[in-house]
């Protein structure tokens, strides 16, 4: 791809956003924002309905969930793990892992390529 295709969003340049008011939430869904693509990583934001999730996959990216909303369990190579606002978790690139929202929950996912 041409760097002009992979680029940051840039609505979002050079500017300060609060993340939290930049996803909302939608009943019955999971939505996504997309902030950063690049060949090396991306950051996306994530609002999950209660009750939705993730199913398991894999990436080849080591990823950093940050929580800025609600309550989720993160499982990683089957350990689950509990995450609430204000907490961060790091999930090693090509380990299983899945997400199921206990509570309305919004994340900041930040995706490195290992």
């Amino acid at each position: 791809m041409g760097q002009d295709k992979i680029r940051l969003n840039e609505q979002y340049l050079a500017k300060t956003l609060n993340t939290a008011a930049l996803i909302d939430y939608q009943d019955g869904a999971v939505v996504s924002k997309t902030l950063i693509q690049q060949p090396t990583g991306t950051v996306t934001l994530f609002a999950f309905a209660q009750g939705q999730g993730l199913s398991e996959h894999s990436a080849p990216f080591d990823a950093m969930v940050v929580v800025m909303d609600g309550k989720a369990e993160i499982r990683i190579s089957g350990q689950p793990h509990l995450v609430s606002a204000g907490e961060i978790i790091i999930m090693p690139a090509n380990q299983p892992h899945a997400l199921a929202a206990i509570e309305k929950f919004k994340m900041l996912l930040i995706m490195i390529k290992s």
